[in-house]
């Protein structure tokens, strides 16, 4: 019997609330057994059909503070309710229950995930975003998408080590 697909799914915005702010990447890792493919949607790629085509494969959803945050800013904001259309599990809770606490960023330093990239916050992949997007600024895009690519590497990394 083959292991199921496994999405772990992250995003950036321009702020905390759908109200008022955008999602700016939609970073999606596909894990199937040793396998892994990271698609990334922004700009003409960021809709609906773009993610549920990406997210098509999985059978199971892992975030970290997706439940409060992801989902509910991907329902408002591309109309698709994630939490409904897939078993989610959000790795935060998770790590509460191992006495874990903090950001994504805190609790892999905790538990000795590395990071290449050093530095960056979800503070800074604002100031990336629009740095590309006012200024054309393609190393700033790279640098987004970079720091998105390992935050969702990084869910896999995390979930092993839970033991979830």
């Amino acid at each position: 019997m083959s292991e199921p697909c496994r999405a772990y799914i992250d995003i950036e915005t321009t702020g905390l609330s759908p109200r008022w702010h955008e999602i700016t990447v939609v970073g999606v890792c596909l894990e199937r057994g040793a396998r892994h493919e990271v698609i990334q949607l922004y700009e003409d790629t960021l809709t609906r059909r773009g993610l549920l085509d990406a997210l098509e494969p999985a059978e199971l959803l892992y975030s970290y503070n997706g439940a409060s945050f992801d989902l509910p800013f991907i329902r408002d904001c591309l109309r698709a309710d994630l939490a409904e259309l897939f078993e989610h599990s959000d790795l935060m809770h998770h790590c509460h229950r191992h006495g874990l606490y903090g950001g994504l960023k805190a609790v892999e330093r905790k538990l000795r995930i590395r990071r290449k990239l050093k530095g960056i916050d979800g503070f800074m992949a604002v100031q990336l975003w629009q740095a590309y997007r006012d200024d054309g600024d393609k190393r700033a895009l790279k640098t987004l998408l970079a720091y998105n690519e390992e935050d969702v590497r990084n869910l896999i990394h995390l979930r092993r080590k839970l033991g979830v």
